[in-house]
Parts: structure tokens; C-alpha cells; sequence
């Protein structure tokens, strides 16, 4: 009799009110106001992280010019030279035909690097602003610009 009693009891604490199983979820109006945060939210970081990638391929594009241009130094110091624009940046990691005096790779990748736009950077020797030219047209590979599509140079 005393267990009935206890069992009775312990199934009659388990069950849950008709009333509070209705409690037991979010409405409608809660999830509204749950996205209408997270677009708020989004809307004033998604601009300054948009913003911090454009800059940040901007400062990667000058970082590889001067690269570029050191390699290039070392390259006439070995040859007497820079490399003509028909031979270009390839020159770097590649010995042009004919050049004797060449003791490259003057890169430590096996390929001249694309710009962060994943283009190929320009050059010309002689260049139009010193010995030679590197520059790279930006995102909008298009001469001009400011921002992300300004174009990046080496002089």
C-alpha cells in the first residue's frame, strides 16, 4: 500500500501541466525581434569587415612590390642588368635564354606571385618612373582609382 502511495505520487510529480507545455517554445514575435538584433548587427560590422579586407589586400599588393623590386636588384647585381620586359617578372625564377650570370630563384616560391586580385602583376624595364616599373591595377584593374581599385606602383 505505502508503494502504491510513492508511485502515485512520483508520476503524478512527473507530468507537466497542460497549461506549461505551451510555455515550452519561443513565439513568433520573439524570433522576429531575435533577427530584426542580428540584422541591426550585421548591418553596422558587415561594412567595417568589407572595409578591413579591401585595405588589407591593398597593403598585401605593396608589400609583394617591394619584394618583387628587392629580387629584381639582386637579379642586375648577378647579371648587370634588370630583366627586359619581354623576359618580365618569370625572370625572377627562370633563367631567360641567354643570361650566363643568373644565380636565381630570387624568389622563395617557384612562381612569380598574382596580385591580390589573383592577376598578374605589370612590369616594364625601362620603366616610365626609374629603372623599371611594378605596379598592379588594383580591383578594378582599371588605370585610376582610389581605395581598393587605386592602382598600386612601385615608384
Amino acid at each position: 500500500m505505502l508503494h502504491r502511495v510513492l508511485w502515485g505520487w512520483r508520476r503524478r510529480a512527473t507530468r507537466v501541466p497542460a497549461n506549461r507545455a505551451a510555455e515550452a517554445g519561443f513565439t513568433l514575435v520573439e524570433l522576429l525581434v531575435v533577427l530584426v538584433i542580428l540584422v541591426l548587427l550585421a548591418s553596422l560590422v558587415g561594412p567595417r569587415v568589407v572595409g578591413y579586407l579591401g585595405t588589407s589586400r591593398v597593403k598585401t599588393a605593396k608589400v609583394q612590390i617591394e619584394s618583387l623590386g628587392s629580387a629584381i636588384e639582386l637579379y642586375r647585381i648577378d647579371n648587370g642588368r634588370y630583366p627586359t620586359t619581354d623576359e618580365g617578372l618569370k625572370a625572377l625564377v627562370q633563367a631567360p635564354p641567354g643570361v650566363d650570370g643568373w644565380k636565381g630563384p630570387y624568389l622563395t616560391k617557384k612562381d612569380v606571385p598574382n596580385d591580390p586580385w589573383n592577376r598578374p602583376y605589370y612590369y616594364r624595364s625601362p620603366g616610365q618612373h626609374g629603372p623599371f616599373d611594378i605596379f598592379s591595377l588594383g580591383a578594378d584593374n582599371q588605370v585610376g582609382g582610389t581605395g581598393e581599385n587605386e592602382d598600386i606602383a612601385s615608384w
